[in-house]
């Protein structure tokens, strides 16, 4: 069970890494980064941080063509694919450190949640690479981060 879960483990890392690689490698080459999918999760502010960061994020207008609200979700994952934590919501209609856990948003724009760097239980996390995961409508995108102390 344990070489399975590493193997699994070994298996996201290698995912995440491969995808900051190439696109990190387009942009080098020039060349755009993939199309638009109406979302962007935007890199974290500060990184590397110690204790706190925020995570902006933008939901665009081609997301509301329907009419309908848009779920959003953002995750916290350590080095070995275990959930670390969720963070709140900023400005949201629902009030602050509300968690953005399949939180609706009602318009486009420029969105920000908030880690105070503490795990599920209350623990400071240790130094380290995280990696911050949104999905909106059920599309991910995903950024490292780095905790310093």
């Amino acid at each position: 069970m344990k070489a399975r879960f590493r193997l699994l483990s070994l298996a996201f890392v290698t995912f995440l890494m491969a995808a900051t690689v190439s696109v990190a490698s387009a942009q080098q080459a020039g060349q755009p980064p993939r199309p638009s999918t109406d979302f962007e999760l935007e890199q974290n502010y500060p990184n590397p941080f110690n204790p706190e960061t925020r995570v902006p994020f933008v939901l665009g207008e081609g997301l509301f063509q329907s009419g309908q609200p848009v779920r959003v979700t953002i995750r916290i994952y350590n080095i070995l694919s275990q959930l670390v934590a969720s963070p709140t919501a900023l400005g949201h209609v629902e009030g602050e450190g509300v968690a953005v856990d399949n939180l609706e948003y009602g318009s486009p724009g420029r969105y920000e949640a908030y880690w105070d760097g503490h795990d599920r239980s209350g623990a400071q996390v240790a130094s380290g690479v995280y990696f911050v995961q949104i999905t909106v409508n059920g599309r991910s995108q995903i950024k490292r981060m780095l905790v310093a102390k």
